[in-house]
């Protein structure tokens, strides 16, 4: 029999993974909105798919189910004051985060990184409700990359 950990223990438990701290953002009615992607991975090749868990809670969701698409923009390293925004505890909200000249689109419109490790702009396909989650399923239709380094998010820290 396999006892169940808690929350806490879960996030310590991923922890242990290095991982490319990544950015969702989204175009909504009420303009530009992201948030600090705690999970963003590949779903398939081909179809060439992406998924990305958005909690029912965040604000940006909205933005996500409006505009049908989401990009996911990979962060390069020194830029730990975007991950505070975005993460929450900055002092920036909404769309105020979305300095003019630091943004751009590919193709579905929604908010791209121009300072990026690499962007991956998604048509969103499909959304499924699990335990007060969304799993985005996005269709790749874009995508940028550059020799930047990325800032990587490891053991609840950044380096």
């Amino acid at each position: 029999m396999t006892e169940e950990i808690d929350a806490k223990s879960f996030w310590k438990a991923i922890g242990c993974r290095a991982i490319g701290v990544a950015i969702v953002t989204a175009k909504g009615t009420d303009g530009p909105a992201g948030f600090l992607a705690l999970s963003a991975t590949h779903l398939t090749a081909s179809p060439p798919m992406m998924m990305v868990s958005i909690g029912l809670t965040t604000s940006a969701l909205a933005a996500v189910r409006h505009g049908n698409h989401f990009a996911i923009n990979y962060v390069p390293k020194g830029g730990d004051a975007l991950v505070k925004e975005f993460g929450g505890s900055g002092s920036l909200k909404g769309a105020d985060r979305f300095l003019p000249g630091a943004w751009t689109e590919l193709k579905t419109g929604a908010p791209t990184l121009v300072d990026s490790v690499g962007v991956i702009d998604c048509r969103l396909d499909e959304m499924i409700e699990r335990h007060g989650t969304i799993i985005a399923l996005g269709r790749v239709v874009a995508y940028t990359s550059s020799m930047k380094d990325p800032l990587i998010s490891f053991r609840g820290g950044y380096i």
